[in-house]
């Protein structure tokens, strides 16, 4: 500041001009006030008072002088000293990353080159100092619990991809992940790291020993037994100078706060901080000028802004109370705005949220959670300011930081640090187990002890729920902020910059799935989404109250227009009828005649043209870009677990490559009613909501749409985000936490059967006891660790409050749905995200949550689980859906749906109609589509009818524990009888459909046993070879799924003879003979496989290889048994002698495959040197507890009808001459001639041909017409 006949302040163009000739008027207070105001604001230093009488007076001319020999004051130590403390080191001042050339592989390195992230094989980087003497530490901060070593090297060690520090002779590192220590070679060492721990690498040079710490924690001498010296000091120094001055100055603000001026009296006076206000004093905003003057270079700082000013907007904070009593914070960031240029206070809170995120995110959890909600209460003290808010929302939650992680609350992984031990003292777990592993329900069955203990394991699980939920609401408080809707006061509202910049971090999550290292976490995203979900609906319901013709957030659904009014932005994810540009070129006139859209053909070749050209950047299109974009815009976008804060303008670093990724070409604006409009970023207000003139997001409106608002259209497309989130990762994520519980209850079974071997162990075997003793009690430290932690995963992940979200998604999902599908072939424009988080929603809350929480108290679950059960019915055949992906999750989704009881018979409450669609569409042919999921839908509507098929594991796999008792495949038997008599009704009135239908499943069981034998022959092959050798476990895999498609086939055979048997025996049906004949040859082929006692198939089943366990003679030989007894046994007489007949005719038929099926083997079958004691041999009188007694006595029926029908056989039948045998099976004679070739062949060989080729067996011409053939008499 000059000096003379007046003052100027340069900063923000503030002028105070003071005129020397009237030197008892300051012209804003008296001027002994004024200089006792100013002595209170910037006093003396510590140790010098003077006496009101004897001290210079201070006036704003000399404020500048007196301020600048304050902070001059006890200046730090000089150069030269600084450079003796800092003797034995080399290097630039501040120490960073060295990105130049201190790198080895492909590195992800943030702007501020203090952040890392390995992106290859086994990267290395450098730092860009070297110390040679004394003693030297420093600290890494561990922002993922991965693979890394870090440590110390020489200037001399070379480092490539697959080796780094520590794997040479002169680098030694640090191994947390797998708790180790490197010099070339490696030994145990230290404890395990997690994510948010604090490494310390300390190296004494002077003794040549390296250490190291873990949270401060030391872990020992690592490389040789040093004698620790006196201490040591950090390679970079504290900006102490610049410290000491910003804190001065921090100071002086303090005392402005708490010291008034009565002008009246003229006196000074004491004030509260908290009712402070600035009131356009000048005297005090003339003195703050000068303050900032010096203060506002400092806050640019990261170090300065987090010691100083984020501790001291802590401590405004640190009083309790609500955060709206603490004005103070508001009116300090008032000030800022008024007195620091606009790029400094941007930088600040920049600086400043960036700290506030790292602290959140890395302060160790305490049982009260009190660090992470002092920092969530200070960063929405922040957002409430409006200006702060919206440069914050604009330019920095979600460009430069991860504001995500506000919203996370993350799991601890080690319990007693979190404090869980006082928190829930008594652990609990279950304690009875069912014969698969499940856990019973039964509480009935509890001890006094473990009902006590449950009981006050659950009271510790709601006191840590209680303190959770004080986060959770702290942090919804955050997104209501960032949504409000209402400040318009500088500029446009919070809500619409949260909506832009959501969307572009959905697109930037669903783009760059191939690249982990971009996405958000998982972990992250679920807190997301269920903070976001109450915000939501806070807003939603409030809007309902105000507005009653709209809906409440329980009716909530998207409407179908902004699948295709272009509205909003969904990338490039998939629709249900494929491609958006195939869909707007195939479906134009439908979206103009039904919702009034026209599609120009221009625009349709502008939308694929920029397909193409999507890496081009136009010239145009930066020059519209607001400058905080062009300045990280063209980088590429960092990885999540690389810095907690930094984001865009990270450096990505590479040996082979440097590479910086363009982003996508905005669009144009198009003339017409379009349906790919304005860029995400450039959307407003009036784009959104809408006006009188113009319907914003819901433009195209179809007729099948009630023409009622449903809610504010910004909070539509909100949800339309968090539906596509859920999609994106959170399920996932709900799914891998399931593992704890399943650890629980392993852990809790391996406890119990230590426990009853410990009663079981003899006395006099104390060896034996001590080592039970050792384990018991290994079993029950992890149980009460695991169990502390799984209280807290269900508390954060799946608590009924989760449970209800995910539940509401899932109605919003089939609302959503429902509408769409009305609009008829618009419904192709849906995106497959909405069927696929219907399906799943549902599967989390039957398979994730439902241990917690009973599914079946959810409001309204009966009447929801039969909507979805309608949808899955209807759209799993549906034509508009063309995604081979999403078709498969349809029809997986209706196989899993008729495994269990509840959702079965949610499938038998949907309109008849629909089921009978249904069922048709499950009896289509299965040739040219997916077969294998349909066929084992009719199987689970079956099975429980079936001949012995009411087992849920096979007999020889009880004694197994199977992987997961909770699979659809391992449900109990709940078979559909209304379901099989829509099947029965569709099979006996459709002529057409029951042979298409019965030649593609004889089609398919013909392929899958031939495969599966071809197998099993190669394996057989493999297995005897003398040579060591291994079987592909794919081949077995392959093998066993061949052999479970055969007998599934056959169980669909089984189920079609017997509920319409007519189709096989009731010949006036011109197709009955040739199934029946087809049928026969089938079921003898299989038998004669399966039944040959020591053949391929029994050699087989004898080595018990793993993969292939559910091979076995029971289930296949019951399926063909069911089918033989429906058809010999428990037929009409008409139809048992015509199935006998055909099954005799057949020239495979085998009396002694039948005889099998009860025991009887003859002797000469086991050979000569077989002894009848060498084997157990097969026999459905040793499955009791399978097969019925009724059904045992028909097998002996069938069998005594078959050997005396044989008998009667073989006594009538004439030789036959071999030039009058078919030429195709050499079994029947020839019966029938072809035309026009005239070449010949039984009748069951050419109708066979016939259902699958028109061309003839021999010259391939086209068969017109078969004729009966008789062979001419001989003359």
């Amino acid at each position: 500041m000059s000096r003379g006949t007046g003052a100027t302040y340069s900063r923000r163009n503030y002028r105070v001009t003071s005129d020397l000739d009237k030197p008892k008027i300051t012209g804003i207070v008296n001027e002994r006030v004024l200089s006792d105001y100013l002595h209170r604001i910037f006093p003396s230093p510590e140790g010098v008072h003077y006496s009101a009488g004897y001290r210079k007076p201070l006036t704003f001319q000399n404020l500048q002088e007196h301020l600048e020999h304050l902070l001059e004051d006890e200046e730090p130590a000089t150069e030269d000293s600084k450079d003796e403390e800092g003797e034995g080191r080399l290097g630039p001042t501040t120490v960073v990353l060295d990105h130049t050339s201190g790198f080895e592989g492909l590195l992800l390195v943030d702007d501020d080159l203090l952040g890392v992230i390995g992106h290859s094989n086994f990267s290395s980087i450098r730092a860009t100092t070297c110390v040679y003497k004394g003693k030297w530490l420093y600290e890494v901060l561990i922002s993922s619990q991965g693979l890394m070593q870090i440590g110390w090297c020489t200037v001399n060690c070379r480092f490539n991809q697959e080796e780094g520090v520590g794997d040479t002779p002169d680098s030694y590192a640090y191994d947390g992940n797998r708790v180790r220590k490197w010099n070339v070679t490696t030994t145990n060492y230290g404890k395990s790291w997690a994510a948010g721990d604090i490494v310390s690498c300390l190296i004494d040079l002077d003794e040549g020993n390296i250490s190291f710490c873990l949270n401060g924690v030391c872990l020992g001498t690592a490389f040789s037994d040093i004698s620790r010296g006196f201490g040591y000091r950090p390679l970079q120094d504290p900006p102490s100078a610049d410290l000491r001055k910003a804190r001065i100055l921090l100071g002086y603000v303090k005392n402005i706060i708490h010291t008034g001026i009565d002008v009246q009296e003229g006196k000074l006076m004491e004030q509260d901080a908290a009712i402070w206000q600035l009131q356009g004093e000048p005297t005090v905003l003339i003195s703050l000028a000068h303050i900032f003057n010096h203060f506002a270079p400092l806050m640019c700082k990261v170090y300065l802004v987090e010691d100083v000013l984020m501790n001291f907007l802590l401590s405004i904070l640190e009083g309790g109370g609500s955060v709206e009593e603490h004005s103070l914070i508001q009116r300090l960031l008032d000030l800022m705005w008024l007195l620091m240029e606009d790029y400094e206070v941007q930088e600040c809170l920049k600086q400043l949220m960036m700290s506030l995120l790292r602290a959140y995110r890395f302060s160790p959890i305490i049982p009260d959670l009190g660090l992470q909600i002092h920092y969530l209460r200070l960063t929405i003290a922040i957002l409430k300011h409006e200006k702060s808010r919206k440069f914050l929302l604009n330019n920095v939650l979600f460009d430069v930081l991860r504001s995500v992680v506000f919203f996370y609350i993350k799991s601890p992984l080690r319990v007693e640090e979190a404090g869980l031990q006082e928190l829930i003292p008594t652990t609990w777990w279950p304690h009875r187990f069912n014969k698969e592993g499940k856990e019973t329900k039964e509480l009935k069955d509890e001890t006094g002890e473990e009902r006590l203990r449950r009981r006050a394991y659950e009271r510790g699980c709601q006191r840590l729920k209680k303190r959770i939920e004080v986060v959770e609401e702290l942090q919804v408080q955050i997104l209501r902020l960032l949504l409000n809707n209402k400040d318009k006061g500088e500029g446009e509202a919070s809500r619409y910059i949260f909506l832009n910049k959501f969307r572009k971090f959905l697109q930037e999550n669903a783009s760059n799935r191939g690249n982990p290292t971009v996405l958000c976490p998982p972990e992250y995203m679920v807190c997301f989404l269920h903070r976001l979900i109450t915000a939501l609906r806070s807003y939603w319901d409030d809007y309902k109250i105000k507005n009653s013709p709209t809906l409440n957030s329980d009716e909530a659904y998207i409407p179908p227009q902004l699948f295709y009014n272009g509205k909003v932005e969904y990338f490039d994810l998939q629709r249900l009828g494929g491609l958006l540009s195939h869909l707007k070129k195939t479906l134009k006139d439908d979206l103009a005649s039904k919702a009034n859209i026209i599609i120009d053909p221009a625009e349709l070749q502008a939308v694929t043209m920029d397909d193409l050209d999507e890496d081009e950047e136009s010239a145009t299109s930066t020059t519209q870009r607001p400058s905080s974009a062009l300045s990280v815009g063209s980088l590429s976008r960092p990885s999540w677990l690389s810095s907690p804060t930094l984001g865009r303008a990270n450096r990505f670093l590479s040996t082979a490559a440097v590479s910086l990724m363009n982003p996508r070409r905005p669009l144009g604006t198009i003339e017409k009613i379009k349906v790919r409009t304005l860029s995400v970023e450039q959307r407003t207000e009036e784009d959104i909501e809408g006006n009188h003139e113009n319907e914003g997001l819901l433009l195209g409106r179809p007729e099948e749409e009630p023409d009622h608002p449903i809610t504010e259209n910004s909070l539509l497309e909100i949800l339309d985000g968090i539906i596509m989130m859920y999609n994106l990762s959170v399920h996932q994520q709900l799914g891998k936490m399931v593992g704890v519980s399943d650890d629980v209850n392993e852990y809790a079974m391996a406890l119990k059967d230590t426990e009853e071997k410990i009663i079981r162990c003899p006395k006099n075997r104390k060896d034996i006891h001590g080592e039970l003793l050792k384990s018991q009690k290994v079993f029950s430290e992890k149980l009460n660790h695991l169990s502390r932690r799984l209280a807290w995963i269900n508390v954060t992940i799946y608590s009924k409050e989760k449970m209800m979200d995910i539940y509401w998604l899932l109605r919003v999902c089939i609302q959503t749905i429902e509408h769409s599908d009305r609009t008829g072939t618009l419904f192709a424009f849906m995106p497959e995200f909405y069927l696929s988080v219907a399906m799943n929603s549902y599967s989390a809350l039957k398979n994730y949550f439902s241990p917690v929480n009973s599914i079946e108290e959810l409001p309204g679950y009966e009447e929801t689980l039969t909507r979805l059960a309608a949808i899955l019915a209807k759209h799993f055949a549906d034509p508009r859906i063309v995604g081979t992906d999403i078709k498969d999750s349809l029809m997986q989704a209706l196989a899993s749906y008729v495994c269990y009881p509840h959702s079965l018979r949610a499938v038998e409450r949907i309109p008849q109609d629909q089921r009978i669609t249904m069922m048709k569409n499950l009896l289509a042919p299965y040739e040219q589509r997916p077969w294998a999921q349909t066929n084992w839908i009719l199987v689970r509507l079956w099975r429980g009818c079936g001949f012995g098929y009411r087992y849920t594991r096979l007999p020889h796999l009880l004694k197994t524990k199977p992987e997961d008792a909770n699979l659809p495949s391992l449900q109990k038997p709940c078979p559909s009888t209304l379901l099989q008599k829509h099947m029965a009704d569709l099979l006996r009135s459709d002529r057409e459909m029951a042979p298409s239908f019965l030649n593609s499943v004889l089609n398919q069981l013909n392929w899958a046993f031939s495969e599966f034998i071809g197998m099993i022959q190669e394996i057989q092959q493999a297995a005897e070879r003398l040579e060591r050798n291994f079987v592909d476990s794919r081949q077995l895999k392959v093998c066993a799924t061949c052999f479970d498609l055969s007998v599934s086939l056959l169980r669909v055979l089984e189920m079609t003879v017997t509920l319409v048997p007519e189709i096989f025996l009731d010949w006036h049906r011109p197709s009955s003979e040739l199934l029946l004949r087809r049928l026969a040859q089938l079921l003898n082929q299989v038998l004669n496989r399966v039944t040959a006692e020591r053949n391929l198939f029994d050699r087989v089943v004898s080595l018990r290889l793993p993969g292939l366990e559910s091979v076995d003679h029971y289930p296949i030989l019951v399926a063909v048994t069911g089918i033989l007894v429906r058809l010999l046994v428990d037929s009409e007489e008409q139809g048992a002698e015509r199935a006998t007949a055909v099954l005799l005719s057949d020239p495979c038929f085998q009396l002694r495959s039948i005889q099998y099926l009860l025991g009887q083997i003859e002797l000469s079958t086991l050979g000569a040197t077989a002894s009848l004691t060498d084997k157990k041999h097969f026999s459905l009188q040793a499955y009791t507890d399978y097969i019925s007694a009724l059904e045992l006595s028909k097998v002996e029926q069938m069998l005594s009808h078959l050997s005396e029908q044989s008998k009667q056989a073989a006594a009538s039948v004439l030789p036959t001459s071999e030039e009058d045998l078919c030429p195709i099976c050499y079994a029947h004679p020839i019966s029938a001639v072809f035309k026009p070739c005239s070449h010949k062949s039984c009748k069951a060989c050419i109708n066979q041909h016939l259902m699958n080729n028109k061309d003839c067996f021999f010259c391939k011409a086209t068969i017109v017409g078969v004729e009966d053939y008789e062979k001419p008499a001989i003359n």
